[in-house]
């Protein structure tokens, strides 16, 4: 049951918004690290995602059980009590939020509450099971961590919090869509009404192409306003060029899985290794 529980809050999806909410608030403090405001600033932003995860479990228990890969959850398989679920949910989320308010400041508290609702109500209850702008309107939430961690130190939106927050904007769509168009088959079978489902595969191959094309300037800039050495922008724009490549070539492959799913895995190792080069390359101020 304990392990329900903490599968219910999407460990994979913490880790790596984990390591955006450290990246952004070691951007921001330029190697000079408070270690109390950074254990707070981590906490909350943990316990406000992880809440998300669980009121999206909740929502989508009808839907998840017409999925072989999700059929097998803790609320469809009916091994926890929806009740329980959902004050679950609610308290992590009051905890998360009143740690980043106290701990932190209004801010970050703020945006932590934004991405929950954004998350929560606008995703999930409403754009998901309506309309293909679900993943680009989901991206606002999933942006959060990096920029909740930048503002606990700096309490303010400067550019390098909207540089944080393209940068994970960006990311988002096409590595979702890679992954609806690796499971195109479950999502239709549940009613998402996502863009491969929708539109078709070739439609989103084509619309992915923007998002990771906007990367390479994205990265760019964080050398070019200060925010870090050249070699994160050099990393994160060739990485970025790579994943664009791979997109274009995506139009003409017969291999519609097995392009799908390098892309989504180059995405999910994109990020990991583009905030860890960005930890390592700060620049000090």
């Amino acid at each position: 049951m304990i392990r329900d529980y903490i599968q219910l809050t999407k460990p994979g999806i913490l880790r790596s918004n984990l390591l955006a909410a450290f990246a952004g608030f070691w951007l921001a403090s330029a190697w000079s690290v408070d270690l109390v405001l950074l254990a707070l600033t981590l906490l909350g932003t943990l316990l406000v995602m992880a809440s998300s995860c669980v009121f999206n479990n909740f929502l989508d228990r009808d839907l998840d059980i017409k999925m072989a890969r999700t059929r097998n959850r803790a609320l469809p398989a009916g091994r926890l009590p929806a009740k329980h679920v959902l004050i679950y949910g609610g308290v992590l989320g009051a905890l998360g939020l009143l740690v980043l308010l106290l701990g932190t400041n209004p801010l970050s508290a703020l945006l932590g509450a934004a991405g929950m609702f954004v998350y929560v109500v606008l995703y999930t209850m409403w754009l998901k099971r309506s309309s293909t702008l679900s993943t680009v309107i989901g991206a606002f939430s999933g942006a959060m961590p990096p920029v909740i961690g930048y503002t606990a130190v700096s309490g303010t939106m400067d550019t390098g919090a909207w540089l944080l927050f393209a940068v994970m904007f960006l990311w988002q769509p096409p590595h979702f869509w890679a992954l609806g168009i690796r499971r195109i088959d479950d999502y239709r079978a549940a009613g998402f009404r996502i863009l491969p489902v929708v539109k078709g595969i070739r439609r989103t191959k084509i619309q992915m192409i923007p998002y990771v094309a906007l990367l390479i300037p994205a990265t760019a800039l964080f050398y070019y306003r200060h925010y870090t050495g050249i070699i994160y922008s050099v990393v994160g724009v060739l990485m970025s060029a790579i994943w664009l490549a791979h997109c274009i070539a995506g139009l003409w492959t017969k291999n519609e899985q097995g392009w799908a799913k390098f892309s989504f895995l180059y995405s999910v190792n994109y990020l990991v290794v583009t905030f860890l080069v960005m930890i390592a390359n700060t620049a000090g101020r």
